[in-house]
């Protein structure tokens, strides 16, 4: 265990989470936040590894051959929305909350993580290897993200993804497929008849989007959803354009890999609208994740009085094969808004948390935290 009380360790935890609002570190242009993790790491005696602006680190009795177990959050963000307020840069304290961008999603998720990875770091005997991954590009889904970092991960079995749950167990999550939609008809002047004008013919397919229903309903996720985002069309208020182009946003539940949707969806298209429609996907590794309710470590959140559900919001969890667990201090609803903030006994009480949870799990001697007075 570590020297450093959870006291301590939290009240680092905080100083970093506002070093890290300090620092712009839009996703893709994280250079800076990735020194102030190493900085972290140097601190506390723990080697780490970094390619790009990933940075981990595994625990100090690693053995070779053990599953491994993956700790993740983020430390890019988004760009500030245009309602903002304050300085979205300037981590400023007022009535409890600490403000500034990314501090919900997924500051508070990211040091509380760390701070509980340094203090089970020097653990004995563990059934569990344990690799902190701080991981960049997860808010654009970007190619130097926590993907690129699996491969150098052996064994890696099962994963905690931060982010804000309010501590709660999210056990599943939606994946995501994006699609562009070509419906096509005949180009001409507008002055003369036309009956095949693609804007016409993408009616019916937008009608088809918005009320096919796909048959597998999730008990966690609930079912699959369909939502038509963008329509674009025409240049010229005199010529009928050869095609309508649809984005479709599809959020996957746990019943359907992305491909066997991809392929739902061009098997109706091709039997109800035949040629006249191309479907084609932006990607498809944006999947669905889940973790069995019976999971052990999902067992040891129950036992703390924190409830499952199933989240609707996309995640690194998406670039994971194996089971993982969505958990984290903040709430979901105030990432990417004005004027973020998260409370400071969220991560106070996260850490706490993320401890019990994960020394109940690794079989560690119990650690006496008054879970009564737990603020969340």
């Amino acid at each position: 265990m570590s020297d450093k009380t959870i006291h301590t360790l939290t009240q680092d935890a905080i100083a970093l989470l506002k070093q890290l609002i300090a620092v712009q570190s839009f996703s893709s242009e994280e250079e800076g936040t990735a020194l102030l993790i190493e900085a972290w790491f140097n601190n506390n005696n723990i080697p780490f590894l970094r390619e790009n602006n990933n940075i981990w680190a595994y625990n100090k009795n690693f053995v070779a051959g053990k599953p491994l177990l993956l700790l993740n959050s983020h430390h890019d963000t988004v760009k500030p929305n245009q309602g903002y307020t304050r300085n979205p840069l300037e981590p400023t304290v007022e009535d409890g909350k600490l403000y500034g961008l990314g501090s919900n999603d997924a500051g508070g998720c990211l040091v509380s993580l760390m701070a509980s990875f340094t203090y089970l770091y020097e653990a004995e005997n563990l059934p569990y290897n344990v690799v902190m991954v701080a991981s960049a590009e997860e808010e654009s889904s970007g190619p130097k993200g926590l993907n690129s970092v699996l491969k150098h991960l052996p064994n890696l079995e099962l994963a905690i993804v931060g982010e804000p749950t309010e501590m709660h167990l999210a056990i599943a999550e939606k994946g995501l497929l994006v699609l562009d939609v070509t419906v096509t008809g005949t180009a001409g002047h507008a002055a003369h008849p036309n009956d095949n004008v693609s804007i016409y013919n993408a009616i019916p397919v937008i009608e088809w989007f918005r009320d096919y229903r796909f048959d597998l309903v999730s008990e966690v996720l609930g079912p699959m959803k369909m939502t038509v985002t963008g329509i674009n069309a025409g240049k010229q208020h005199n010529v009928i354009p050869a095609e309508c182009s649809l984005v479709i946003d599809v959020r996957v539940n746990d019943k359907y890999t992305n491909t066997e949707v991809l392929e739902i969806i061009r098997r109706e298209m091709a039997a109800k609208f035949g040629d006249n429609v191309r479907v084609n996907p932006r990607s498809l590794h944006l999947n669905s994740s889940s973790i069995r309710k019976e999971h052990p470590l999902v067992q040891a959140g129950i036992a703390l009085g924190r409830t499952t559900y199933g989240s609707p919001t996309l995640s690194d969890q998406s670039v994971l094969s194996c089971e993982s667990l969505k958990l984290g201090p903040g709430l979901s609803t105030r990432s990417h808004s004005a004027d973020e903030y998260i409370f400071l006994h969220e991560i106070e009480d996260g850490i706490a948390l993320y401890i019990k949870i994960l020394k109940a799990f690794l079989k560690l001697e119990e650690v006496v935290i008054d879970t009564a007075n737990l603020q969340l």
